[in-house]
């Protein structure tokens, strides 16, 4: 009787425990309850920051950036398709229990928040850049990065806004894309980005850097 009155007693406290847990404000990368906004909020806002504006260029602006882009990364992290180190460093972790909800949550949370103005680079660096951005570079075979990413740097689709964006992050992606195959769903870039010299990769990227939010 008393083993059985103990037992009730467990159950109670544990069912208790359960009901007091504040799905709103979790961490548990594990609960599928858990919305992709709460843990945009909770768990991704250390890095990226709670509106998707992260201060440090390590780390990707995701405010504004294409919703359908945002998912399949998300999903790349967590199927292992994707094995940059910085990325894979943080990323493999939190994404592996993800679902598809919870991803999908993210992506809908970060595309709608508003972009913040960057920081503006040297005007003749940004105009040379802008340059390569909208014409490309046809003795070398690079193609113009307005063709995929819009003539403003928006995005379009699974084509990631680069507008606003970080200019040493995109940096460090660039030799990603053209060096490795860590991205290999941006294989396509390998060849266009292969063309491009030291100057023109710091002049193409202070150039989407600077571009105001529209």
């Amino acid at each position: 009787m008393k083993r059985t009155v103990c037992t009730i007693l467990a159950i109670a406290i544990a069912s208790l425990g359960s009901g007091c847990v504040n799905l709103e404000r979790s961490r548990d990368l594990g609960n599928p309850n858990v919305s992709g906004r709460t843990l945009a909020l909770q768990v991704c806002s250390s890095c990226h920051g709670v509106d998707g504006n992260s201060t440090s260029p390590g780390f990707p602006k995701l405010a504004g950036q294409q919703q359908d882009y945002l998912i399949a990364q998300l999903k790349f992290f967590r199927d292992h398709n994707r094995s940059d180190p910085a990325g894979s460093e943080y990323m493999w972790g939190i994404s592996r229990k993800l679902t598809d909800e919870q991803i999908k949550g993210l992506a809908t949370y970060f595309s709608q928040q508003k972009d913040a103005p960057n920081v503006a680079g040297d005007r003749a660096t940004a105009a040379a850049g802008k340059a390569i951005f909208e014409n490309g570079i046809p003795d070398k075979g690079v193609a113009a990065c307005a063709g995929c990413h819009g003539a403003s740097g928006l995005g379009n689709g699974t084509f990631p806004r680069l507008a606003g964006q970080h200019a040493d992050y995109m940096i460090k992606q660039l030799h990603v894309l053209s060096e490795t195959n860590q991205r290999p769903a941006g294989a396509m870039m390998k060849p266009l980005v292969h063309g491009l010299t030291s100057s023109d990769l710091r002049a193409v990227t202070t150039y989407l850097q600077g571009i105001s939010p529209t």
